[in-house]
């Protein structure tokens, strides 16, 4: 990016950490112990990973702050993360895309080996992670001007249920108001009356306040809607639309006639409708195609999950031939390279890319050298025991007992756990881990969807108040299926 662009960049207005409590940080203000903190809302244990990430992302805001010339230097600290399925690889990866509003993707690694490597491109990561900062940055643009937008709405709405006069109506430049006549006793005698401008002027004040108050919702105004023609597998390239340059199909999109239809709505409706209408005119897409190149190129992270099915003996053939293929075109986006976008040029030399895998069979070691040395971090993350299991439950922000709860609550019951009863479902979770597929955590959404399944089928008509979960509630809902292997494996 140009010397301009960074500067405007970094004397915007930092990016604020949405907390739900009452002392909201901003990301510039967060060192990485207090980043941990944050992740430690959410994510249950593995201190080790959630060091590596805090150093991370505080590095690349330590880089914001060097200078010109020793920032273009300073690579990104590309990490794997190591652990079976469901200890909360990608849990922390997309909590701190959120902890420091950073364009995030996820994306399989195995997609690139489908079919022999027929599937989709590398570099369509990219294009994906520029998509998703555009919308993020768009986002944002839209809900700075939400306000403007919606005065402006109440003004066309207004436009419509109150139709300008035609122009022989209208009083000339010169006239002071309307006579009026009044017949009476007296016989008829005249008066100078309200110009016709003071009482449509008083009439439309009238009706916003009638809009504002929400009494016109129902009433049916007639709008005007462009559409645009949709170009979408009109025209299909010879060898695929995978290669196909976007910008050329949104130029033609563009060249192509709006067509205007007119529909009856209610106000309601026109007011969804007019409103996104109002924030297109608002928004300059050219700044926040601006923007959202910068925050992919600076800020941008791509989790890269199941590297590790990805990784084979090297030197050997067959599908260890496809899954080396992979690598080495991995391995320029990963190291740095330029990638053509519908938005423009991208370059990935400062994009953060967080792998991660299960590597039972393969080691990192395992990988292409040159893609080994593009991933400097190594972190382990730990094995669940079953005391994480009743803290997963309990402790997160978003614990799933807590989720449950929730959602009865909108069926006028509630529900408590006992202390117990968590240790049971903790304890058979874990047992069910051990006897079959390690899952992680995950078996704890299966287990709970079995034990509440007929208490959540039976609650609206069942008018129970309160429902409790204790030991021997857990055991009786589950113990024939965790005990039976034939259920459990199907079931659970």
């Amino acid at each position: 990016m140009t010397g301009k662009v960074l500067k405007q960049q970094d004397s915007a207005t930092p990016t604020l950490v949405k907390d739900e409590s009452k002392d909201s940080m901003w990301l510039d203000e967060l060192t990485p112990s207090q980043i941990v903190s944050e992740l430690d809302k959410y994510i249950i244990g593995q201190d080790d990973a959630k060091k590596a990430v805090a150093i991370v992302l505080r590095n690349r805001w330590r880089r914001q702050r060097v200078e010109d010339e020793m920032r273009q230097e300073i690579a990104p600290s590309n990490l794997i993360l190591i652990g079976t399925t469901g200890v909360g690889k990608t849990e922390i990866a997309r909590r701190l895309a959120g902890l420091s509003g950073a364009p995030f993707l996820k994306v399989e690694a195995t997609k690139f080996t489908e079919v022999g490597y027929v599937g989709r491109d590398v570099e369509s990561m990219i294009r994906d992670l520029v998509d998703i900062s555009v919308n993020l940055v768009r986002a944002n643009r839209e809900y700075e001007m939400q306000d403007v937008a919606e005065k402006r709405v109440d003004d066309r709405i207004l436009d419509l249920l109150l139709p300008a006069l035609n122009p022989d109506q209208e009083e000339g430049p010169n006239s002071e108001g309307s006579h009026i006549f009044i017949a009476g006793p007296a016989g008829v005698s005249g008066e100078e009356g309200e110009g016709i401008q003071d009482r449509r002027k008083r009439t439309r004040e009238k009706l916003r306040q009638l809009l504002i108050d929400g009494k016109l919702e129902e009433r049916e105004i007639e709008v005007e809607v462009s559409q645009t023609t949709n170009i979408e597998g009109m025209m299909i390239p010879m060898g695929g639309g995978e290669g196909f340059d976007h910008s050329f199909t949104e130029m033609l999109q563009d060249m192509l006639p709006k067509r205007k239809k007119s529909r009856t709505v209610t106000v309601a409706e026109a007011r969804r409708i007019l409103i996104q209408d109002e924030l297109d005119k608002l928004v300059d897409m050219d700044e926040v195609v601006s923007e959202a190149l910068y925050r992919a190129e600076e800020m941008g992270i791509i989790f890269l999950d199941e590297i590790d099915k990805v990784t084979g003996a090297r030197g050997g053939q067959g599908p260890d031939v496809s899954r080396e293929g992979v690598q080495r075109d991995l391995l320029p986006i990963v190291e740095g390279s330029t990638v053509t976008t519908k938005y423009g040029l991208v370059r990935t030399d400062h994009i953060l890319f967080i792998a991660a895998g299960a590597f039972h069979v393969a080691k990192p070691s395992d990988l292409i050298p040159e893609l080994q040395g593009r991933f400097p971090i190594r972190v382990e993350l730990k094995t669940l025991v079953e005391e994480d299991f009743v803290r997963i439950l309990k402790e997160p922000k978003n614990a799933l007992l807590e989720q449950y709860r929730a959602m009865i609550e909108t069926e006028g019951s509630s529900i408590e756990f006992s202390d117990d009863g968590v240790a049971e479902i903790a304890h058979i979770a874990m047992q069910l881990n051990e006897r079959m597929e390690n899952i992680g955590a995950r078996r704890l959404q299966t287990v709970m969807t079995t034990l509440l399944e007929d208490e959540l089928f039976k609650l609206p008509e069942s008018g129970t108040e309160s429902i409790l979960v204790d030991q021997a509630f857990v055991r009786e809902r589950l113990e024939k299926v965790a005990t039976n292997e034939d259920l459990s494996r199907y079931i659970l």
